[in-house]
């Protein structure tokens, strides 16, 4: 039976950009450098800032189709292995989260929780929160640390730094589809 809220009916957003955000915070991560250098902070903010509301919805939207295809691959990998994707990567999320307390607010892990358990039974993430009205300022690092965290999983699992950006970016048409 198809849901109201399933990813058909969800938009796509701007995926590019959502991955470009993930992407460069794992690289940050990895370099040593996670809280980035001061010319790199201020070239983030400034491309924040200039992005118009409509952009914003678009690159949220993106972080939420990240989420569903991470969430998706790890199901799938999960169960080649006959294990359930919730048991084993909702926990781990949460635990994590719990350990960023100046950047996730703990009122925000229940939402951010369900919003995965949400993607990993096949529902869109955006149009699964939207229901419970629109986000708040205080969701959106939460939300982008999820799909960091998730990246940052998928990419421990497969023992390669690049695999959940590969995995995206592959998955992207390329500009020759269109």
């Amino acid at each position: 039976m198809l849901s109201r809220y399933g990813p058909q009916n969800a938009p796509a957003g701007d995926v590019g950009t959502a991955l470009m955000m993930v992407d460069s915070r794992l690289k940050g991560i990895h370099s040593g450098t996670a809280g980035g250098d001061a010319q790199q902070r201020a070239l983030t903010q400034q491309f924040n800032a200039s992005l118009g509301p409509e952009a914003v919805d678009d690159v949220l939207d993106g972080t939420c189709t990240l989420i569903y295809m991470f969430m998706t691959w790890l199901r799938q990998a999960h169960e080649e292995h006959d294990k359930d994707v919730i048991e084993y990567v909702v926990p781990n999320l949460v635990a994590s989260m719990r350990m960023m307390p100046k950047s996730i607010r703990p009122e925000a892990i229940p939402t951010m929780a369900a919003l995965v358990i949400a993607a990993s039974t096949g529902l869109s993430p955006n149009l699964w929160r939207m229901q419970y009205g629109d986000w708040t300022d205080a969701e959106m690092t939460p939300l982008e640390a999820t799909a960091f965290l998730l990246a940052e999983h998928i990419n421990r699992i497969t023992d390669d730094q690049d695999f959940a950006t590969r995995l995206i970016a592959e998955a992207l048409p390329s500009s020759d589809d269109f």
